[in-house]
């Protein structure tokens, strides 16, 4: 019989952000005759966002990262498991210096997002000393690997860690099984066509921008936002100022984005940066086409020029593609659209990556 190895996921914790839920999958979906998965949560039951199957879940019930450093330390002497895969920088740089302690374990780091830009357009007032940024740089280059979600993620790290190019592995994001191919394009309802952008109201995500361009659009229209956060107010009373405002439907939460995405005409992203952006990914999955502001984080990689939608470089670029793919609509087939990405993202290329990283550490 072949010997199962015990594989930890670490998460900061359980909300509804990207990293969360496409670590949360993978521990969900890799080979139980492969792997025992656990999924170790820093942060607070009360706060999870979603519910995970199939495998135990234990929360450590910290409000910070740095809080977990002993329950985790604590957790990993007692169980002694073969890989510890974590996400998120702060998390990272712990699980290095943890990694200094146990040397049997193999710990592996997920990045989620391109630093060096994410640190341009954030709402985090934090400012780490220089001491803490060394400490949590020191023990990311400690890690055994590091997961780069995209391939401008992956020269980021290099240049900004110095990092062992060969601790870097690519694996991008995966489209989740459940994530359906819609059959047909949406009804023009009243002569208004549906647009509609997920992701968390913050600066990184570019809104403005969005509204910017939409406020040049002169056919009827309705746009759709779906997420929460810092940015709210703000962006709101800028689509006030660009006179959209009541062209808006906010939906702060639901559990139904897939049905959301499958539901308009066109996905829209501002965002000054990603990681590898989920919400672009499986809305071409379902057969929405997208336009996205140009930035890195592997929406180039996502976007086939006119297949599944268009990169801009302006809002005014923007406009001209909106109203090009409006005109054009009925040549933008779901079976086209998703055709560009679902054999590319499948979520059995992308867990056999994971597990090939797994077995092989």
């Amino acid at each position: 019989m072949t010997h199962k190895k015990l594989v930890y996921f670490v998460l900061p914790t359980l909300g509804a952000g990207g990293a969360e839920r496409v670590m949360s999958y993978v521990a969900q979906n890799l080979n139980k005759d492969l792997f025992i998965v656990k999924l170790i949560v820093i942060g607070l039951k009360k706060n999870q966002a979603f519910e995970v199957d199939n495998i135990e879940v234990i929360f450590f019930e910290k409000s910070r990262v740095l809080n977990g450093f002993f329950p985790l330390f604590n957790l990993l002497r007692k169980t002694k498991p073969n890989v510890v895969i974590t996400a998120i920088s702060h998390l990272n740089g712990m699980a290095g210096i943890l990694s200094l302690l146990f040397v049997n374990i193999k710990f592996i780091g997920r990045e989620a997002n391109v630093q060096s830009v994410l640190k341009n357009h954030s709402n985090s007032t934090r400012n780490h000393n220089i001491i803490f940024k060394k400490i949590l740089r020191f023990g990311t280059k400690k890690l055994d690997a590091l997961i780069c979600q995209s391939k401008d993620m992956k020269a980021d790290i290099i240049q900004l860690y110095d990092y062992n190019e060969a601790k870097l592995i690519t694996i991008n994001n995966p489209i989740a099984d459940k994530i359906f191919l819609k059959k047909t394009i949406p009804l023009i309802q009243n002569g208004v066509y549906k647009f509609i952008t997920v992701g968390r109201l913050a600066k990184q995500k570019g809104h403005k921008r969005i509204i910017k361009a939409l406020s040049k659009i002169t056919l009827p229209y309705q746009y759709t936002i779906i997420g929460d956060g810092p940015e709210k107010e703000d962006i709101f009373e800028y689509a006030k100022v660009c006179g959209i405002f009541n062209k808006i439907n906010h939906i702060p939460f639901t559990k139904e984005v897939y049905s959301e995405l499958s539901n308009h005409h066109l996905f829209l992203q501002g965002s000054y940066v990603e990681g590898f952006p989920n919400a672009l990914l499986e809305s071409c999955a379902i057969g929405t086409p997208a336009i996205a502001f140009k930035a890195l984080g592997g929406i180039d990689e996502i976007i086939e020029e006119g297949v599944n939608g268009f990169v801009v470089e302006n809002s005014d670029e923007c406009v001209k593609r909106i109203e090009f793919v409006i005109q054009s609509l009925p040549s933008w087939t779901p079976e086209k659209v998703g055709r560009s990405v679902r054999q590319k993202y499948s979520s059995n290329k992308i867990m056999y990556e994971y597990e090939q990283l797994l077995l092989n550490t």
